[in-house]
């Protein structure tokens, strides 16, 4: 796991490994990520999502993800980029991995990144163990 403070792998994705591991039911892949504007307070600063959380706080837009790959043995990097009419003109502050199911798995906020409507923009998120 991260240990970047503004980084969480939910409870659910936790849970999901825990029964993949011993064999009491299969891990869905993740498949693509989730943004929103949820990831900041009313002055700007980044707020520490939790890992009880199950949704990101204010989820605007769910998108495949372009590729992964491993850049460590215990590290995946994904990859995601908006094109020039997603969510334009919007700030984005957080992000979300979601998997087969729909779940919410990992969380990132961050300081609010300004989306212009003639502008492609990739986000990139570790998913470290």
């Amino acid at each position: 796991m991260s240990e970047n403070k503004n980084v969480v792998i939910t409870k659910t994705a936790r849970m999901k490994l825990v029964k993949a591991r011993a064999g009491a039911a299969a891990l869905p892949r993740v498949i693509g990520m989730a943004f929103g504007s949820g990831g900041v307070n009313a002055d700007g600063t980044v707020i520490t999502p939790s890992g009880s959380q199950t949704a990101l706080a204010q989820e605007r837009y769910r998108k495949a993800v372009d590729k992964y790959s491993f850049p460590e043995e215990t590290t995946c990097r994904y990859e995601c980029t908006l094109l020039a009419d997603e969510l334009a003109n919007e700030e984005i502050s957080e992000i979300g991995l979601y998997d087969e199911d729909g779940d919410i798995v990992c969380i990132k906020n961050f300081m609010r990144k300004g989306k212009d409507d003639d502008v492609e923009q990739t986000y990139v998120l570790d998913d470290i163990f």
